[in-house]
């Protein structure tokens, strides 16, 4: 199959997935659709399963997958972690105690690999699989590859109803209070530091404006991680972070690096390429197989989340309510937190302060705490966990 009719099928397959996604505003997962419209046409032969190589698509996620992680450690500054430290902490302790439930209840059942196999993705997203996938297939444990992609496909579908369910109730809560006159407003997203301005960067921002030397720049950084990982055997992913993470700080990298580079999108369908390709190979009897693992760890790892979210927000003074939202943002991530956040304010809010009142309350720790899980902490889980294997 010619390469560009290869990706063609693919790029089309994702277009599929990503508008019936946006049509059931974010619940159906993107993956999950072209997750199921590719097996359905390996199964039935309309395609072959060589169309993942084809498309080359993985040769590109490969090599700017270094170039995404040091991206990922520019989304969050250091000053809004600093002011937000609490829903970073809840978030942390929502993935210790998820983790270790899954590592201690799981192998009673199933055994230890398949634990590591859907401890890292149900803690994030797309980066802790690749990382989970890459040590599962090193180590010879292939017939557990697909129960990460599983697990990366569905787990929203779990995550996001459970998480509007306890912000609907939160928010009625805020409106009682404002009833009753006891209601302390929020900071804004803005008080937060979510629209802090731009700060001074190291390097001229007339260089900055070229996508070229932007590109440079960021593959300085992967290039780096790479390196470190063949020198000290831990996993590039968490290098990565860490030189994005201190980039940023020092003004080296601007936020949001390689989308300003202009190279997110084609980097990201690389990645669900590599993804997908873990499909290669999969009949719907295998998925079935293993689907009383997946759906046991999304169990766990769900009552985990929520055991962790309900201690750090009694550590912290929370209402458990909005403790365990923050830590199960770990099973979807952005937008979902924005959207949910958003619905739920225009849903409770009699009228737009209320609205408002409501949202400011609850959208930048919602935020701030997919970014923890699903751009740090599970790429860190994950990196560690395989080293058990």
């Amino acid at each position: 199959m010619h390469p560009v009719v290869a990706s063609l099928i693919i790029l089309a397959l994702i277009s599929v997935g990503e508008i019936i996604s946006l049509k059931s505003r974010e619940r159906i997962p993107m993956l999950l659709i072209v997750m199921l419209g590719l097996l359905i046409l390996f199964q039935t032969n309309i395609v072959p399963e060589s169309i993942i190589e084809a498309s080359t698509f993985t040769v590109v996620g490969a090599v700017l997958q270094p170039a995404i992680l040091v991206h990922m450690g520019t989304l969050i500054p250091v000053s809004v972690m600093k002011k937000q430290y609490k829903a970073v902490l809840i978030t942390a302790l929502g993935l210790v105690f998820s983790v270790t439930t899954i590592l201690i209840v799981v192998p009673l059942f199933f055994d230890y690999g398949t634990a590591v196999a859907g401890a890292g993705p149900i803690t994030g997203g797309l980066i802790a699989y690749l990382v989970t996938e890459e040590a599962l297939q090193a180590a010879g444990l292939t017939s557990l590859v697909a129960i990460p992609i599983i697990i990366l496909s569905i787990q929203g579908l779990v995550g996001m109803p459970l998480t509007s369910l306890l912000l609907h109730r939160y928010g009625l809560k805020i409106r009682r209070h404002m009833d009753e006159g006891t209601y302390q407003a929020a900071a804004t997203t803005e008080e937060n530091g979510i629209e802090e301005s731009e700060k001074k960067m190291l390097i001229p921002e007339k260089y900055l404006n070229s996508n070229f030397i932007l590109l440079f720049m960021i593959f300085i950084g992967g290039a780096i991680s790479v390196g470190l990982d063949s020198l000290t055997g831990i996993n590039y992913s968490l290098y990565g972070l860490v030189i994005g993470i201190f980039g940023s700080y020092i003004g080296f990298y601007p936020k949001n690096a390689l989308e300003r580079a202009n190279g997110f999108t084609v980097a990201m369908v690389g990645l669900i390429v590599i993804v997908l390709s873990g499909l290669v190979g999969l009949s719907f009897s295998d998925i079935l197989s293993i689907f009383p693992a997946v759906i046991a760890i999304i169990i766990i790892g769900t009552i985990g989340l929520s055991i962790g979210g309900y201690i750090g927000a009694k550590i912290f003074k929370w209402d458990p309510l909005k403790g365990i939202s923050v830590a199960l943002t770990a099973m979807y991530g952005f937008p979902g937190d924005y959207l949910i956040s958003k619905e739920i304010s225009r849903s409770i809010g009699r009228d737009k302060e209320e609205s408002e009142k409501i949202l400011n309350d609850i959208l930048t720790p919602m935020l701030i705490g997919g970014f923890t899980s699903v751009t740090v902490g599970s790429v860190v889980i994950a990196s560690l966990l395989v080293k058990t294997l």
